[in-house]
């Protein structure tokens, strides 16, 4: 592997893409400004790694920020996209691979019916809390301090991730009116939800969580929690939606609500269901998903919904991840990784805490734990970036903030968790 010092490329892709997109990139976070850093540019993936313009190869732990659960270029994956896409990218028109995706998704999530796809997450938890409106014929929308579910007006009020990134909890552009029918609370706080059904008994449409933080760092919910939600939605009459766009088949076989026992009225997915192409989804009972034009008044759609590749894409990573040894495969892995930084951590006299579930997990700068959106704030962001700056120098490849999740992948061998903790053990050391 080349030397981190070979990055002329990158840094000349950098200075053309400036003027002509915002920040030079497509999305916030991969700017790499929480970092204090320019960013790396990719010219290609397989399995666990990455490889930038300039010829320097990484053990990769954003999988495209989760998709790629079973690793980049599967051969099984490939193939599929290969065969749709020889047959035509895109027609407009109902296809195959549609019910056949719907019925590998129904089969793993018993609390779904029947679902909508559409071509992103954002476009996934719109469709859900509008759906939820009409159903309960209310307009109030509960959500958690820090938890993102998309970039739609009426999500961007406290929310996580790139907007937690770059310090901006509120976005400018969204109208006062929309904000207002948002109320939101700290996550894994019961009694704040309970005081507000307590004061707008009448008005909650929805209550929607990620069952697993994953935009404010990786953060469980704590005990009764998921549990305290869903009595308190079913009592006052309000939908309680999963925002399962992350945590989706990537925390186990039937998403975190077979994890935790838990289950909603809506689910919004994402991410694996698509296997790194554009795709979302959405569901929920028939009674409630009947209500989805053209079966009912509710309008939804979308020119690439239900994309032949993106279903074969999704339906090959399913596919991949259908037996339980995948997932204790990752377990392994993922528990190697948390224990090993841990250790390194406490040799090298660097105060850090943890937040995993199953193969998403995040490394925190913080002496205390972290179990809401405060907490998260609360993480030595400086001492972040110069972890992360030593382990890209290694090639490691990290999420460029302290808010993002690691996702780890079935490509992920031995010797990559090793050659990481060898690095952490490096960068954390420097620190001290």
């Amino acid at each position: 592997m080349k030397t981190r010092s070979s990055l002329a490329q990158s840094a000349r892709l950098m200075e053309r893409a400036l003027p002509l997109m915002p920040g030079g990139v497509s999305s916030p976070v991969r700017a790499f400004r929480a970092v204090g850093a320019e960013p790396v540019f990719i010219d290609s993936a397989r399995g666990s790694h990455l490889y930038d313009v300039d010829g320097n190869e990484y053990v990769d732990y954003i999988g495209s920020w989760g998709p790629m659960i079973a690793g980049h270029a599967h051969p099984n994956v490939v193939a599929a996209i290969t065969h749709a896409t020889a047959k035509g990218t895109s027609y407009g028109a109902p296809v195959a691979a549609e019910a056949d995706l719907a019925e590998a998704i129904l089969r793993r999530m018993p609390s779904l019916q029947m679902v909508r796809f559409v071509s992103s997450g954002t476009e996934a938890t719109m469709s859900a809390i509008r759906l939820a409106r009409a159903v309960t014929g209310r307009d109030v929308i509960v959500k958690f301090d820090g938890c993102y579910h998309g970039h739609s007006d009426s999500l961007l009020v406290a929310a996580g991730s790139g907007v937690l990134t770059l310090g901006q909890p509120d976005s400018p552009g969204v109208p006062a009116v929309l904000a207002a029918l948002t109320v939101s609370v700290p996550y894994n706080d019961l009694d704040s939800v309970r005081a507000v059904f307590n004061s707008r008994p009448d008005e909650v449409a929805c209550v929607i969580v990620e069952p697993v933080a994953g935009n404010m760092g990786v953060v469980a919910p704590a005990p009764g929690f998921l549990e305290g939600l869903r009595e308190a939605t079913r009592e006052h009459g309000a939908l309680l939606i999963f925002d399962e766009v992350m945590t989706g088949f990537r925390v186990a076989h039937g998403g975190a609500q077979e994890l935790y026992g838990v289950q909603p009225d809506l689910t919004t997915l994402g991410k694996v269901i698509g296997g790194g192409l554009p795709v979302g989804a959405y569901g929920g009972p028939s009674e409630h998903m009947s209500l989805i034009s053209p079966s009912g008044p509710v309008y939804q759609a979308g020119t690439l919904s239900g994309n032949p590749l993106a279903m074969a894409a999704g339906l090959a990573t399913l596919e991949l991840v259908s037996a339980p040894e995948a997932y204790e495969k990752l377990e392994r892995a993922s528990a190697r990784i948390e224990e090993g930084l841990l250790a390194a951590a406490a040799e090298a006299g660097v105060r850090v805490t943890t937040g995993r579930v199953g193969s998403m997990l995040t490394l925190f700068f913080s002496d205390r734990p972290v179990r809401n959106y405060e907490d998260a704030r609360a993480c030595d962001t400086q001492k972040f970036a110069r972890f992360h700056a030593s382990m890209l120098e290694q090639g490691i490849y990290l999420p460029p903030s302290q808010f993002e999740g690691w996702f780890v992948s079935l490509a992920h061998t031995e010797e990559d968790v090793e050659r990481t903790l060898q690095a952490a053990r490096a960068a954390l050391h420097s620190l001290t």
